[in-house]
């Protein structure tokens, strides 16, 4: 779904990267960032709830239900993760998943 939605959301020519790093403490990241659209401020602490579809998303041909980032916000709490949304209109999003050390 991150890849998915990153690549929706990125025009032709623009980036998409996938990273991933581990902590000294045995943590691990996942970070998706890419240089789309971006979400408006005001829509980015709504955009993990289940349903919700920002301007953008709705402007899109290819819709969704507004399920995909309430799914893997459930499946990180399941793993007693973190999933986290960082964005500028113009400038992309990042959305990193941060998994707690292994037991």
């Amino acid at each position: 779904n991150l890849l998915a939605n990153a690549l929706k959301f990125t025009p032709p020519g623009g980036r998409v990267v996938l990273a991933a790093s581990n902590s000294t403490d045995g943590s691990a990241e996942i970070r998706v960032s890419d240089t789309g659209s971006g979400i408006p401020a005001e829509q980015l602490p709504r955009v993990f709830d289940r349903f919700y579809q920002g301007e953008k998303s709705r402007d899109q041909t290819s819709q969704g239900a507004g399920l995909g980032l309430a799914i893997v916000r459930s499946i990180m709490r399941l793993h007693k993760g973190r999933a986290k949304a960082s964005s500028a209109p113009g400038r992309g999003t990042v959305i990193v998943l941060r998994f707690p050390p292994a037991s």
